[in-house]
């Protein structure tokens, strides 16, 4: 067992997302609206859409590689996969799925579901294992395919959202601590503002004895109070994280928000003062992938040379719960 206050670095990230492009043209056949509609509400123009016969754990596995690739490790030296989802193959979890098909054999497997939070949340957990010396080797895997569960005739929610993975390799590194501060917050009273609930269906099984079986009800969403809750807390808890890692917004090269929508990018970036040419959007082209949202947009910044090793990153995901959360880390 390693000390603790062991820090971490970051140094692998990776991306996946399906062939299927449906752009807002296409859609505005099948719902009534318009590519201004959505474009102008949301920054939204394309999404990403998962084939039947492509899996949560095909696109999770192809980003989980390029992160590995990157990092310069291998599978087999992985000690922790943490897979941010909501919408896994299996109701009891995907992560060891995705284990076996990288043949990380030594590696702890789990499942993490705190919905469009969930890879910041995966984040903070990986670094309690790395911190306290249990684990050296972590992947991190925020990965959705919301698909499956919009429905598709109502323009306020199908509009929104896409399909994808995105990955890091979080390791143990002995030089610096790479995720300088965090911060998470829940509030369980604002859950009906954005749910994928359960309908269940009494089934009487003996006289005297029911159950409920079901399935899942299509996405629901609150548009109007998810828009101000969110650039309510986000700001506040990305100030708080700030506070933690003891610098200011002005030391910040990089703000990398949850791509819910561009309204919302603006608007956080416009009370905690951030340039434009600090925010990090590519939600136009991939529309809201959830918890695969943040890594996607990180790996595709980080591949094209736009954050450089050593940039200060604010993070911060958001969604149905409510959960939210910050985190400032430094890349490589």
């Amino acid at each position: 067992m390693k000390e603790l206050g062991v820090g971490i670095a970051i140094t692998g990230s990776g991306s996946a997302t399906p062939a299927v492009c449906l752009d807002n043209d296409r859609l505005s056949e099948m719902v009534e609206t318009s590519d201004e509609w959505i474009a102008s509400r949301t920054g939204i123009r394309n999404r990403r859409l998962a084939a039947p016969d492509c899996s949560l754990t095909e696109l999770a596995d192809r980003a989980a590689r390029e992160a590995i690739a990157m990092s310069g490790i291998a599978a087999a030296d992985l000690d922790l996969i943490i897979l941010a989802t909501s919408t896994a193959d299996d109701l009891f979890g995907s992560a060891s799925t995705i284990q076996a098909s990288l043949g990380a054999r030594k590696a702890v497997a789990f499942d993490l579901t705190a919905a469009c939070s969930g890879f910041l949340f995966g984040m903070v957990t990986a670094a309690q294992f790395i911190r306290t010396g249990a684990y050296k080797n972590v992947l991190l895997i925020g990965a959705d395919i919301l698909s499956r569960w919009v429905d598709w005739t109502d323009r306020r929610t199908c509009v929104l959202f896409g399909d994808g993975a995105g990955a890091v390799v979080m390791q143990a590194c002995d030089r610096a601590d790479r995720l300088l501060g965090f911060e998470l917050c829940s509030d369980g009273t604002q859950n009906k503002c954005l749910q994928l609930p359960y309908q269940p269906q009494s089934t009487e099984l003996l006289e005297g004895v029911a159950i409920a079986q079901g399935t899942y009800h299509p996405i629901t969403m609150n548009g109007q109070e998810v828009y101000r809750f969110a650039v309510k807390r986000v700001p506040e808890v990305i100030e708080k994280a700030l506070f933690r890692a003891a610098i200011g917004v002005d030391d910040l090269d990089w703000l990398l928000l949850h791509q819910a929508n561009q309204r919302i990018l603006d608007a956080v970036a416009h009370r905690l003062k951030i340039p434009d040419r600090k925010v990090i959007s590519n939600l136009a082209d991939y529309g809201n992938t959830s918890a695969a949202s943040i890594p996607i947009a990180l790996d595709e910044a980080v591949r094209d040379g736009t954050i450089k090793p050593g940039d200060t990153i604010a993070a911060s995901g958001f969604g149905a719960g409510l959960t939210w959360g910050a985190a400032i880390f430094q890349w490589g």
